[in-house]
């Protein structure tokens, strides 16, 4: 398997699409990082070589926060948003969504599985 910035990729897919599998490189990025180490990105990912390999790798490194440095990266964010207790970070924080989505309905991926409350039903006032 080619090692791509770290990461093994699948040597059967296309290396444009082989490049996808690591996090923090989506088809832009691909694209782009293909078209400067002048890779034919319908290449077989097993078939790319030594140089062309390494000219990518140089690419990524230089450019690109991948990997690690990335996921770092973002969890430094959220953390900051919940150090200085901004609305996002309390989202964040309860496990809610962030972005503005209703909680009403439709928030089961966030929330989670669905917590029965006792009692709810069937409490009638006399």
């Amino acid at each position: 398997m080619p090692r791509i910035a770290g990461i093994d990729v699948p040597e059967k897919k296309k290396i444009y699409f082989a490049l996808q599998y690591i996090h923090g490189i989506g088809p832009k990025f691909a694209k782009v990082i293909l078209d400067e180490a002048k890779v034919d990105p319908d290449q077989r990912a097993a078939d790319v070589g030594e140089t062309q390999l390494a000219a990518i790798n140089a690419i990524i490194d230089g450019n690109y926060l991948v990997e690690g440095a990335l996921r770092r990266q973002t969890q430094q964010n959220i953390q900051r948003l919940k150090d200085i207790r901004a609305y996002r970070g309390d989202r964040h924080r309860k496990g809610l969504p962030t972005r503005g989505q209703r909680t009403r309905c439709n928030a089961r991926t966030r929330k989670g599985k669905k917590k029965t409350v006792a009692g709810k039903k069937g409490v009638k006032a006399k």
